[in-house]
Parts: C-alpha cells; sequence; structure tokens
C-alpha cells in the first residue's frame, strides 16, 4: 500500500535508531548515515551502539550513541530529549526497532516470563517510540519530510505454531503501526512497517529460543536468508516511495497474500507443516 508522493524522508535525515547496535537497526543507521543523515545509534547494550557510531563516523558520516532499554518508558523519554539536544532540533525519521526472539514452546509451556520479556521489548518497545517520537514530529516545523518505521515480521500475519509471544508482539507492531499511518494521514509524516522473514541477524544467539527451534531458524536464515543491508535499504526505499508496507522477500508476500485471501486454508496449511516437521 502506498499513501503518498515519493518524498526522499531517508536522505539527510535527523535520524533516531533503536537496536542500533546489531542486526538490522546497524545495517538501517549505517545506511542512513550513507545517505547523508545524521544518526543517533540507541541500543541497550551502548558498547555495540558505539561500533555502529564509530562505523558510520569512520566512513565520513555522523553519529552519537546513547543506551535505551525500549521497554522502560522513562528511557525512550530520556532517548528523545538527548537526541534532540545532540540533533540540535527534533528529528525527522524516527526507527523503532528493537526486538528479540523468542520461540519454540507451545502456548501453555512457555513461561509467562518469557512473554512478559519479548512483549515488553518487541511491543511495548515500538509503542513506547511511537508514543513519544508521534507528538515531537507532529509537532516539527514542516520544511523537512519526516516519517516513522517499525521494525514488525512476517510473523506479524504468519502465526507458526510455538511461536505465539513473538507472533503476538509482531502482529501488535503491525496493528500499531496501521493504526499510526491513519492518525497521520494528510500530516505529512510517513508511516512503514518492515515485514521481512528470515534475516541473518544475532537474533537467535540474543533471544529466548529451544535449541532445536533455534538450530532450525539459524540454517533457515543462512540459506534463505537476506542480508540485514539489503533489507534496510529496501525498507528505506519503501519509505521513501511512501509504502505502509515493506515485505523484502518473496515468501512473505505470498504468505501475506494467501492469508489474506484464504485464511481458513492458510491456517490449516501451517498447522499440517508444523506437524509434519522434525521435532
Amino acid at each position: 500500500m502506498v499513501f503518498g508522493r515519493s518524498v526522499k524522508r531517508s536522505r539527510n535525515a535527523a535520524a533516531v535508531v533503536t537496536g542500533a547496535g546489531s542486526g538490522i537497526g546497524a545495517a538501517f543507521a549505517r545506511e542512513l548515515g550513507h545517505r547523508g543523515g545524521a544518526v543517533v545509534c540507541s541500543d541497550i547494550d551502548k558498547a555495540a551502539a558505539e561500533r555502529t557510531a564509530a562505523a558510520i563516523t569512520a566512513a565520513g558520516g555522523r553519529a552519537t550513541a546513547l543506551r535505551c532499554d525500549v521497554s522502560r518508558l522513562n528511557n525512550v523519554v530520556k532517548l528523545a530529549t538527548a537526541a534532540q539536544a545532540w540533533l540540535d532540533g527534533p528529528p525527522t525519521l524516527v526507527i523503532n526497532n528493537a526486538g528479540v526472539g523468542a520461540g519454540g514452546t507451545p502456548i501453555g509451556e512457555m513461561p509467562i516470563d518469557d512473554w512478559s520479556w519479548t512483549l515488553g521489548i518487541n511491543l511495548w518497545g515500538p509503542i513506547h517510540g511511537c508514543h513519544v517520537f508521534t507528538p515531537i514530529l507532529r509537532d516539527a516545523p514542516r520544511n523537512r519530510p519526516r516519517g516513522i518505521i517499525n521494525v514488525a515480521s512476517a510473523a506479524s500475519f504468519g502465526a507458526a505454531p510455538n511461536m505465539a509471544a513473538y507472533n503476538v508482539s509482531k502482529a501488535g507492531v503491525l496493528s500499531l503501526s496501521e493504526t499510526l499511518a491513519a492518525e497521520l494521514s494528510g500530516t505529512g509524516i510517513g508511516v512503514t512497517v518492515l515485514c521481512p522473514t528470515f534475516v541473518k541477524t544475532n537474533i537467535v544467539d540474543a533471544g529466548r529460543i529451544t535449541t532445536h527451534s533455534g538450530e532450525l531458524a539459524d540454517r533457515l536464515m543462512r540459506w534463505t536468508g537476506f542480508s540485514a543491508d539489503r533489507v534496510a535499504r529496501d525498507c528505506l526505499d519503501s519509505h521513501d516511495r511512501g509504502s505502509l508496507y515493506c515485505m523484502p522477500q518473496l515468501d512473505a508476500k505470498i504468505g501475506w497474500g494467501i492469508k489474506r485471501f484464504a485464511p481458513k486454508m492458510y491456517t490449516r496449511g501451517i498447522g499440517l507443516v508444523s506437524r509434519a516437521g522434525p521435532h
């Protein structure tokens, strides 16, 4: 879905990227630096964010690193304050990317603590980001294009078994983004939600995933996954074109289409595939 004419929001942006210490977040930050932006690289691991910022600076860009735990509202408020001070004004692009992996056990067996941890970062993180930064973007001068990118996943509509907490968190991000796009219609603030399938990142190593599921995900990432750099470039280009949805891979587009037009067949099929697979 495209909601407006092409606007180069990713060019020369004053950007804030969460989860910028590794994976897709680091790729977003580096690409924004390459496109002439000033980038606030935030991560719960400040040392990792500093490495990303250093890479941008070494390539001739401008970046700084700030620590932020996106699951805590007060951290995101402090991030917004510090970012505006460093940028000498409001950001023009906010990327709510920070996320973790979780899965491998069915509903009823996954520990509630894992549910809380996953939703706290994957869902409340983007909620906090949108809650804090949307008013700032609304009030910013309109002489520069502005936008928000939320990182979800094909899991937001895929509903694969044994991934309930992750699926629910990403489905929430998809709904959040669609709602935000509707609320910001006509304001000039673009909204894009990124829904990739497998991306070559460290999310398995950093997540709460059972050994078997982690090994399977790792193989799929190696065999079929896109690089984080490619996904970030594709998403920023989609955002510039005014696309609400960015699905970089063909399998995500196919799954999205089947789920929308034949939901019963999709749900039955994915359940059969899951039961037929190795356990």
